[in-house]
């Protein structure tokens, strides 16, 4: 019964995953069905790109199936040509494959596309190839693909405003929690080693923002053609992913600078007190940000951040004071972590001009099914037309 009971809750505490795995299985199953009834032996294909293209989100899941399409048209073109040059071997399976990467470059492709271009080229140049069976896999991954989106829309119970609201509020908690010890650690005399283990947390706090991003671009992106999605939320949302990342960042940036002081004789006694009450402070402020869930709680948050400004500012004039018995170097970067806490409070204040006026890149290219837009494209190769033209009759 103990083993039984141990499995049963291994499924329960995780309910989405469990929802996404059976809603996976069941768009692959009613794929199979519909691709057997609708297309001659289209069952297998249809699972397969429904299996490769469904995603947590209607919004991912459209672009993979994209992505799909594109790479079905591109590698059933060139598995055709190079069966119909070479007939069915080793010869034309190598010849399809490098075409496939080629013409994958020359259109900028990224990278799901691109991997999607010789995968389903390969399931096109199938035993039995011919001009009918290559329409019939068409058929069959357009259908995967139109059941993998439709079904993706069930996959996950939170929109991606509501996924990127926890993202956010889970890894601005950890980096409350982060300042919070840093802050006991200063104000008890921490080590070298306490001053390492801060520096490798917030490292790993770095490495969670990139996901942080992207699933605050996938909200905006929703937002912008998905008619119940609210864009001024969604634009809200992606701005406190913005704040949140240039926080982490003054937070890596505080661990290494109490890193720093460490190796080099640790921070002087007259400061220590001062400091831990910065960092507590910006540590509350982050906390009491992320706790807000109603307007009337949101005048508690702004005394918040004031209070972090405040206690930076007795820093300052606390190290300030110090100047002259203490160690120049100290002093420095104790003061540079003044800086970094009134950053800490401008961020989450959603006021900063670096978070307001600074264009943001939207998402890395390689995430893209097109790197480069079709109309830019498009627009290259007429220029590069003309202009040839023009040089063949100048």
């Amino acid at each position: 019964m103990g083993i039984v009971k141990r499995v049963v809750t291994l499924f329960t505490q995780r309910r989405t995953w469990v929802r996404q795995i059976s809603i996976a299985g069941l768009a692959g199953a009613i794929a199979w069905q519909l691709g057997d009834v609708l297309i001659v032996n289209g069952g297998l294909v249809a699972a397969i790109v429904c299996t490769l293209s469904i995603r947590i989100s209607l919004h991912k899941s459209l672009r993979e199936s994209f992505g799909q399409i594109i790479g079905t048209a591109i590698g059933a073109s060139v598995a055709l040509t190079a069966v119909t040059l070479f007939d069915f071997g080793f010869i034309s399976v190598g010849i399809t494959i490098i075409m496939c990467a080629v013409v994958a470059r020359a259109l900028h492709l990224g990278e799901v596309a691109s991997i999607n271009v010789p995968v389903t080229a390969l399931i096109v140049i199938g035993p039995g190839l011919s001009e009918s069976t290559a329409l019939h896999r068409l058929g069959s991954t357009l259908l995967g693909a139109g059941i993998a989106i439709f079904f993706s829309y069930f996959s996950h119970p939170k929109t991606p405003v509501e996924r990127s609201i926890d993202q956010i509020a889970s890894v601005s908690l950890k980096a409350a929690a982060l300042l919070a010890a840093m802050s006991e650690g200063v104000a008890s005399g921490y080590s070298q080693k306490n001053a390492g283990n801060w520096l490798a947390k917030a490292r790993l706090l770095i490495e969670e923002i990139p996901a942080v991003r992207a699933q605050s671009v996938e909200a905006r992106g929703h937002a912008r053609w998905f008619p119940t999605a609210k864009k001024d939320e969604a634009e809200d949302v992606y701005i406190r992913g913005i704040a949140l990342e240039h926080t982490v960042v003054q937070i890596r940036t505080i661990a290494r600078t109490l890193f720093d002081s460490a190796v080099s004789g640790g921070i002087a006694d007259s400061t220590q007190k001062a400091i831990a009450v910065a960092l507590s402070a910006a540590s509350y402020a982050i906390t009491s940000k992320f706790e807000v869930e109603d307007t009337s709680a949101a005048g508690s948050f702004q005394s918040a951040t004031t209070d972090a400004r405040d206690a930076s500012s007795a820093l300052a004039e606390s190290l300030i004071g110090d100047a002259k018995d203490a160690d120049q170097e100290q002093i420095v970067r104790a003061l540079s972590m003044v800086s970094n806490i009134d950053r800490i409070a401008d961020s989450l204040d959603l006021k900063s001009p670096a978070l307001l006026e600074v264009v943001t890149p939207d998402e890395p290219v390689e995430a893209k099914v097109l790197r480069i837009s079709a109309r830019r494209q498009v627009a290259r190769l007429a220029s590069s037309i003309t202009r040839r033209i023009r040089t063949l009759f100048s």
